[in-house]
């Protein structure tokens, strides 16, 4: 039986490789809720636990062409593949399943006039966006994953110093590596002290700039999604929204209220939202809106003007009254594990290296709608 890791999987599908079909075998609803992109879903799981010849004839006409099986673990899947290879097929699992999908990451440049790069790396399989500064042999690494080899791989490239770790908020979708890669590179890990509940972490204060090589970083404390939400506007030239400000949507308001770390009222953290956005939408409209989250599997870079969401973003076009109602009383689906998750990037949990991918199962649900 063979299996493709995740990495490849990723550099054959950025690739446009049309000779390989991911198939994934979970029921419907699992794959609706997340999936590869592109994959083609053939619900025979209880099939291939029960009897898996059963499952032949829901498989018998796929494509011939190169076939790689998909599950949560990897583990349905490699019966999936030893049937697909005695029916004649070229199979092969992909190694860890969606929990493997989950570790892949992307990135690439975006288009800002700054003295320095900015690169945005993407995490296809959880739909999160996180950035790396660098100008003049320093670094900056906003909203980092707990999967740290791509930015310490970029460091390395750039031959550039970590000068910072920073996070917009406490996330509830991921486990942040924020503070693992400060300790690693011997730099501050920063957080705004109104989420940094429990944890050591270097506070971010409003309208304070950070120096980041030849480029200046502006936080902005916008709260609403959280509390200590905070957006970085990046040399005048790009605004790191985090969960504040996404391009079709904006953050939801009630997690941390559920995850029982704010003491706070839904309707409220929606009115504070409003007014960080107000902050928001008074920068000109060609600055570079790169939030923290694109739950469409995102492929780098992900962009837009704050123009073109003001366009596109039908959030920003509520009153005041509306806003509010529309988020406290429409609340979509949890991430999975959010409490534990919340709780862990705030410093009141502890998450093994064990448990992290675990944890970190299933779709990006950080935006109100």
């Amino acid at each position: 039986m063979s299996e493709i890791t995740p990495e490849e999987l990723g550099r054959r599908l950025q690739a446009d490789d049309e000779d390989v079909l991911v198939l994934d075998i979970r029921h419907r609803e699992e794959f609706e809720d997340w999936h590869v992109p592109g994959s083609r879903n053939v619900d025979v799981y209880d099939d291939l636990v029960d009897d898996p010849g059963a499952a032949r004839e829901a498989l018998a006409d796929l494509p011939d062409e190169a076939i790689v099986t998909v599950c949560t673990e990897g583990v349905v899947s490699r019966t999936a593949t030893d049937v697909l290879e005695e029916m004649g097929y070229d199979a092969a699992t992909l190694e860890d399943g969606m929990s493997g999908w989950s570790r892949v990451h992307r990135h690439a440049p975006i288009p800002v006039d700054i003295d320095g790069q900015l690169l945005q790396v993407a995490r296809p399989g959880k739909g999160c966006l996180s950035h790396v500064l660098v100008s003049d042999g320093e670094a900056a690494v906003f909203d980092a994953s707990h999967y740290l080899d791509e930015y310490e791989a970029l460091l390395d490239e750039y031959d550039a110093d970590l000068v910072a770790a920073l996070d917009t908020h406490a996330h509830a979708d991921h486990v942040s590596g924020g503070a693992e890669l400060a300790a690693r590179r011997d730099a501050p890990y920063s957080l705004h002290p109104a989420d940094a509940l429990e944890i050591d972490a270097t506070p971010l204060e409003d309208g304070e700039t950070l120096a980041v090589g030849d480029v200046e970083v502006e936080v902005i404390h916008t709260p609403g999604h959280s509390e200590g939400s905070v957006s970085f506007d990046v040399g005048g030239e790009a605004l790191l929204t985090g969960d504040t400000l996404f391009h079709e949507s904006v953050g939801r308001v009630e997690l941390g209220v559920e995850a029982g770390i704010e003491d706070a009222d839904v309707e409220d953290n929606a009115a504070t939202l409003y007014e960080s956005l107000q902050r928001l939408l008074a920068y000109p409209d060609d600055v570079v809106v790169l939030p923290a989250h694109d739950p469409g599997s995102p492929d780098p870079p992900v962009v837009a003007t704050l123009g073109e969401v003001r366009a596109r973003n039908a959030d920003l076009g509520r009153d005041r009254g509306d806003f509010v109602e529309t988020l406290a009383s429409d609340v979509p689906d949890h991430p999975p594990n959010f409490e534990r998750v919340k709780r862990a990037n705030v410093g009141q949990a502890s998450v093994s290296e064990s448990e992290v991918a675990d944890l970190e199962l299933g779709p990006n649900n950080c935006a109100a709608e």
